[in-house]
């Protein structure tokens, strides 16, 4: 996710800030307080793309499944059980009768047809939309303007049944239903209130919790939904979402009790041998993967010389020994290593030949080279990722780059936007699989925030989609190969999982590779 995204682990994040505590005491057993980074986008489920956000959507709102605790594997959520047709094409969703929306307001089959079918028009512009698009018939070319919402591949069978025909045989299909990009719309209040949907005293949702409070730039507070299908095991009177950028007050503040949960690892860097010795410091492997991003319009960055040498210079290993030193991964791929996939051999540190393929480009010893700006969100493992960065570039490349710190909101905003030269990104994966790290890159990805096209990698990307097993992770590596090839990104290192939180006082909270946590079950012991 932008999670694109989206946003995380400070140097362990993909795409999340940090926050800070608020100033009263946790009351016992009825609330958490959570510092979760950035002031989020939106509580929209059509607006918005990163982890943040992912934090409070999986308060509000539930999907046909829900990824569980401790694996974040797809398990029953409002539909209660599902089937695949013998060649794997198309599945049949059933739900659990009863289920409402906060307002008491019905969930059936014909909710999801028309939710799904408004979050993929292209009026609704939703960033996520490529990922039903790419899996759904007839969804792709509904998404782009093409074809009529009656050739997608969804039907209401009956009140309580709900087919979905799938592109191909797609194993991991229903795994990518635990994202938000396949929930239920309370298209009935959006009707009624337009943009003002998303206001408190007009929210309406079918999760766990329904928003209460959101004061920009102080907190955002759910309390509990007591119309929600699985209320018994929802243990939490409320939860307060602080946001801050200030990860040093935020770790007194946990530290003084008045955080319960420092979520993705956003501590400063300076305490992070202190914080490691801590009982309550989790730490886990992550389905996630931090790197540079280029734009490929550019008219520097076009150059695939330029990107490469660019991503060459950087030594990562170097960085993870001696900057993050949080356990992460240093990398040349982009995809974790996941049950079935190898990835790619990727991108070398090798200083020589970068500066070989500057030269080649017209900058020898980087002479020449126009100054790029390099721009990171607001959090200080970014900014020592951008220091660190630009230090490489200069030393070794003899080229100066310049750094630029934005606010969370305006960064995304410039990235989708395609407004910059070198973007720090992160990725988490939604679902467990090489494909959601890989159509990043396809040409009409909705993340697809460099713009890098290349319609080799477009066609292997649709070839997997009707392949299994083998076969199919052998096409995403060539793919893979191909987007690294052409350096669309300089590769930086793969996340772990980093968490403050004390488990000998809360249960139901586990570690898992994706860092994903639904909220219910958690308790206060």
């Amino acid at each position: 996710m932008k999670k694109a995204l989206v946003a995380v682990a400070a140097f362990a994040c993909a795409v999340a800030l940090t926050g800070c505590g608020g100033k009263k005491k946790v009351s016992a057993g009825t609330e958490m307080i959570i510092e979760n980074g950035a002031e989020p986008q939106s509580v929209d489920p059509t607006k918005i793309q990163g982890t943040t956000e992912d934090h409070i959507n999986m308060a509000l709102f539930e999907g046909l499944v829900r990824a569980d605790a401790h694996d974040c594997h797809a398990i029953p959520a409002i539909a209660e059980s599902w089937e695949r047709s013998a060649d794997g094409l198309v599945v049949t969703f059933h739900l659990r009768k009863g289920v409402v929306w906060s307002d008491g307001t019905p969930i059936n089959a014909q909710t999801f047809v028309d939710s799904w079918l408004y979050y993929l028009a292209p009026s609704t512009a939703a960033v996520y939309a490529y990922m039903p698009a790419g899996v759904i018939k007839g969804a792709e070319a509904y998404n782009l303007g093409k074809a009529d919402a009656s050739t997608v591949g969804i039907r209401a069978v009956d009140e309580y049944t709900f087919e979905v025909t799938l592109t191909g045989p797609a194993p991991y299909a229903v795994e990518m239903m635990t994202h938000y990009s396949f929930g239920p719309l309370p298209l009935h209040a959006i009707k009624k209130f337009g943009n003002d949907w998303v206001k408190p005293q007009n929210f309406v949702s079918n999760g766990p919790f329904v928003l209460d409070t959101w004061t920009p730039q102080e907190k955002l507070i759910v309390k509990k939904n007591d119309k929600y299908w699985d209320k018994d095991n929802v243990f939490i009177n409320t939860i307060t979402f602080l946001p801050n950028d200030d990860m040093t007050t935020a770790y007194n503040k946990y530290k003084a009790g008045e955080i319960d949960w420092n979520m993705q690892g956003c501590f400063p860097l300076d305490m992070l041998d202190e914080i490691k010795l801590r009982d309550d410091y989790q730490v886990a492997p992550n389905l996630g993967s931090y790197y540079a991003e280029f734009n490929c319009n550019d008219p520097v960055l076009k150059d695939v010389r330029v990107r490469k040498a660019l991503a060459m210079a950087l030594d990562t290993q170097e960085l993870v020994d001696k900057v993050t030193k949080g356990g992460q991964l240093a990398t040349g791929a982009f995809v974790p290593e996941m049950a079935g996939y190898t990835p790619a051999d990727g991108i070398k540190f090798n200083v020589e030949a970068a500066k070989k393929l500057l030269a080649e480009a017209g900058y020898p010893d980087g002479k020449g080279f126009p100054r790029l700006t390099y721009i990171y969100n607001t959090n200080e493992a970014h900014k020592k990722i951008a220091e660190w960065a630009q230090q490489q570039w200069k030393n070794k490349l003899g080229i100066d780059i310049d750094l630029q710190n934005m606010e969370w909101a305006t960064f995304l905003a410039k990235r989708q936007a395609n407004d910059f030269q070198i973007a720090r990104a992160g990725w988490n994966g939604d679902y467990q699989d090489p494909s959601n790290f890989l159509e990043l890159f396809i040409t009409n990805s909705g993340n697809n925030d460099g713009r890098y096209s290349n319609p080799e990698y477009d066609k292997l990307m649709e070839m997997s989609k009707i392949q299994s097993g083998a076969e199919r992770m052998e096409t995403l590596r060539k793919a893979e190969t191909l987007m690294l090839d052409e350096a669309a990104v300089a590769p930086i290192y793969i996340y772990v999982t980093q968490n403050l939180i004390d488990l000998t006082k809360w249960d139901g909270w586990y570690a898992n590779t994706m860092d994903r946590h639904t909220y219910i079950g958690l308790k206060r012991k």
